[in-house]
């Protein structure tokens, strides 16, 4: 297979992710809400200003694409919007707790664990079809959960709720095919923005003493700017060329790198339990992607589809 400048930018994309908690604790005095408020606020102008600057056509095309619609499409369009934005907006409060408060390793694990999740709710909520070895991953996947929470109930239920509100919001995507990403996601940094703006003091943001802090604005402009939108835009352009399956199988560059740092970097220790329950989610993961060498185009064609679909990779 050639590597081709797709398959470097999906790279790129997910080993940016991967460090995305090392400025993140640089900002773990900070309320979880504080640093969502503007890390969102920050973004949605961001992709604003794209827009407006390049991406001008596309927006009205989108808007056309939607109104001429059948109705009944709209509707989900609509629905899967406004659920995709709470979802998102749930994924990206929880993962800054957990990372801050709870431990590195618990924030990695989330993700480790996301794809596997997310087939299992594609079987659950679309019916969507699972291989042997997949149902032996899940299994893993299951066995890794109950070795975790052996030791430590409280890192697992946060690593679980991460991955799970994550892998729903990739679920609710399903249903935006054919739509423009990048526009969809601005409408939901949208509407999280109203959503947050009333609960900010419920959040424990504080938005105009944050308009005064020029650390936390610093730190979440880059947060922003080199871990929201740089690799998003990188993530995107892979998938134009690269099947969803090929970009599922770099996701797991994230978490591993977080992983890594949680030892190397963050110093953070792991018993002999938890670092077998790691093992175990390991071999879930390449169990999970292993497939047997097909025969046919139309075996390869299936176990295409069947593959991690990453949809819109937003997380951290």
């Amino acid at each position: 297979m050639k590597f081709s400048r797709y398959h470097l930018a999906a790279f790129a994309a997910f080993f940016i992710w991967g460090f995305f908690p090392i400025p993140l604790r640089w900002l773990a005095g900070y309320p979880s809400g504080q640093i969502l408020f503007f890390r969102v606020l920050l973004s949605l102008l961001l992709l604003l200003l794209i827009h407006g600057l390049g991406r001008r056509a596309t927006v009205r095309q989108t808007w056309w694409q939607w109104q001429v619609a059948p109705a009944r499409e709209r509707r989900a369009v609509l629905a899967s919007t406004v659920v995709g934005s709470i979802l998102l907006t749930s994924n990206w409060l929880l993962f800054i707790y957990v990372v801050n408060q709870v431990s590195v390793q618990a924030g990695s694990f989330a993700y480790l664990i996301c794809p596997i999740l997310t087939s299992l709710l594609g079987f659950v909520v679309l019916r969507e079809r699972l291989r042997p070895m997949q149902w032996l991953a899940i299994g893993l996947s299951a066995l890794s959960c109950v070795l975790l929470g052996s030791g430590e109930i409280r890192s697992l239920l946060m690593s679980l709720v991460v991955a799970t509100t994550y892998a729903a919001y990739l679920i609710s995507q399903r249903r935006l095919q054919g739509y423009d990403r990048l526009v969809l996601l601005t409408v939901q940094l949208t509407l999280t923005a109203l959503l947050i703006l009333p609960l900010a003091p419920l959040l424990g943001a504080q938005p105009l003493a944050g308009l005064h802090d020029t650390r936390l604005l610093a730190v979440v402009l880059l947060l922003s700017v080199l871990f929201t939108v740089i690799p998003l835009f990188l993530n995107l352009y892979a998938l134009n060329q690269l099947p969803s399956g090929t970009v599922g199988i770099f996701m797991y560059i994230n978490p591993l790198l977080s992983f890594l740092l949680a030892f190397l970097y963050f110093g953070e220790q792991a018993s002999g339990l938890k670092l077998g329950a790691y093992a175990v989610i390991f071999l879930s993961i390449v169990l999970y992607n292993w497939r047997p060498t097909a025969r046919s185009g139309a075996v390869i064609a299936r176990t295409k589809e069947e593959a991690v679909r990453p949809s819109q990779s937003t997380n951290s």
